[in-house]
Formats: structure tokens, sequence, C-alpha cells
């Protein structure tokens, strides 16, 4: 077993939530690792295809002049020039 050294107050905030989730510290770590995980995989996977369609936008020529952009913002949000 390996061992992965946490500072006190993680360790305290560990074992509260596996006592809320009605778990033992280990298991409460690795089930809310593996949550974090899993989101983490989600929005890298999303980030990079919405990098991926912005950039086949830009190719494509489906882009407009931020001025155009800004200038459409300020009017919707009443922002000022």
């Amino acid at each position: 077993m390996d061992v992965i050294q946490i500072s006190p107050e993680r360790k305290a905030q560990l074992e509260e939530y596996a006592q809320r989730h009605g778990q033992d510290a280990v298991a409460a770590f690795d089930a809310a690792l593996g949550a974090y995980l899993e989101w983490e995989r989600q929005d890298y996977d999303e980030t990079v295809g919405a990098v991926r369609e912005a950039y086949e936008d830009v190719k494509a020529g489906r882009t407009r002049p931020a001025a155009e952009f800004f200038e459409e913002l300020r009017q919707k949000h009443g922002l000022p020039r």
C-alpha cells in the first residue's frame, strides 16, 4: 500500500467528509478523488473540444471582427464606451 501525506487540516476535512457519508477515511478519499478526477477529465475533454471547434471556425472563415462583437455586447448590456 502506498502512503500519501496530507496536511492535518485536509485530514480533518476528509475525516469529517467520511463521517457524513458513513464511510471510513480511505473509502471516502477514494470516492472523492475518483469523482474529482472524472469531473476533471470531462472538463478537459470539453475544453479541448471547444478549442478544436473554434479553430475549425477560424480556418473556415466563420469569424467576425472583435470590434463588432464588443459593440454588440456593449449595446446588449448597456455598457459605456
